[in-house]
């Protein structure tokens, strides 16, 4: 999104828990959590102690509000990039950034699913050896 275009979607000052990991090689990989302080449908602004660098981008869940898209409230995958810093948001050192959404992903599935169909097989009793451990 351009720099003109950016302050064209309506902004929502709100506070709705954020989890996001860096992407990219020089980029702490771990999760971290915090809170988006505003929220558009092209990017939102939120404070945290991570370092990051504007041009990164992260990989962030939220849950996108009613009032935000027009429906119903949902859980969001994105990727976006950070646009903006602002530094001493907060006396406690922690940093505000700007991050355009650039994609709605598809949240990754910790379990597989299975599509075939399984069949439970009749199975002969197995009895547990006596001692683990050898006697001496």
């Amino acid at each position: 999104m351009a720099t003109s275009d950016r302050r064209q979607l309506e902004r929502y000052t709100l506070r709705i828990p954020l989890r996001f990991r860096a992407l990219g090689l020089a980029s702490d990989k771990s999760e971290h959590f915090t809170e988006v302080l505003n929220l558009s449908r092209g990017g939102f602004f939120f404070v945290t102690s991570a370092p990051l660098q504007v041009g990164m981008p992260i990989e962030a869940t939220f849950r996108m509000p009613a009032e935000v898209n027009g429906g119903s409230p949902h859980e969001t995958h994105c990727r976006a990039r950070l646009v903006h810093a602002k530094p001493n948001t907060f006396s406690d050192g922690r940093m505000g950034y700007g991050a355009e959404i650039e994609a709605f992903i598809e949240p990754r599935n910790e379990v597989p699913k299975v599509s075939a169909t399984v069949r439970a097989e009749p199975s002969t009793p197995k009895t547990a050896p006596s001692s683990s451990f050898p006697r001496p």
